[in-house]
This record gives C-alpha cells, structure tokens and sequence, in this order.
C-alpha cells in the first residue's frame, strides 16, 4: 500500500515539474521574443504577493514590457534560460533606459490628476 503511495506521489511530482518546466520555457520564449524586436533586453523580477512575480523588461531601444509568472522562483528560472541581464531593482541606469510616448504620458495624466483618458 505504501508503494503505491509513493508512486502517486511521484507521478504526480514529475506532472507538475514538467507543468513548471512549460511554464518556464514560455516565460523564456516571450522574453527571447521581446528582446529580439527591441535589439536585446534587461530585466527585473518583482514579487507581486500571492499573483507570483512580475518580470519587466526594457529593451535596447527603450521599449518595456512585462510579464506575470505565478511564482517568484518561476521568474527567475525564465530569465536565467533567456540569459537576460538582471537588475535587482528598478532604479538608476536601468530605469533611465526607458522610453516613453504620449500614450504613458497621457494614460498617466488620466490616473494621477483626473486628465483625459485613453478610452
């Protein structure tokens, strides 16, 4: 009886590594993909709570992005296989990377002191 157990638990174990692993591989693949459309990127991976962590990313060119992974360990897993440069915060010359246009601009307007929305 307890062998059957402990192959339940194993078989299960290995289902949901290789659930990680896909999950990994898919975080990794839209990094690869954002880095590539912008000649190459940075990054940093915040812990959000409970919804996991948040991986921003600003390219060569300025742009940004980001990305939800469901844990913190899942994050940095991804950005290790994209072999992205990361930041441990988002501070300094990082954050002077980033470009911003009128659309962050106004969109911020409209949140911080009731300007037009983007709606």
């Amino acid at each position: 009886m307890a062998d059957t157990q402990q192959e339940d638990t194993q078989k299960a174990d290995a289902k949901t590594d290789a659930k990680a692993e896909r999950k990994v591989a898919k975080l990794a693949r839209r990094i690869d993909a954002f880095a590539k459309a912008h000649g190459g990127a940075e990054g940093q991976v915040a812990y959000i709570g409970e919804r996991g962590a948040r991986i921003v990313l600003v390219g060569e060119d300025g742009g940004w992005g980001d990305l939800v992974a469901s844990s913190y360990e899942l994050a940095e897993q991804a950005v290790a296989k994209s072999g992205i440069t990361v930041h441990e915060s988002f501070d300094g010359e990082f954050a002077a990377k980033v470009r911003t246009g009128p659309y962050e601009w106004t969109r911020m307007a409209g949140i911080q002191v009731g300007g037009p929305s983007n709606g």
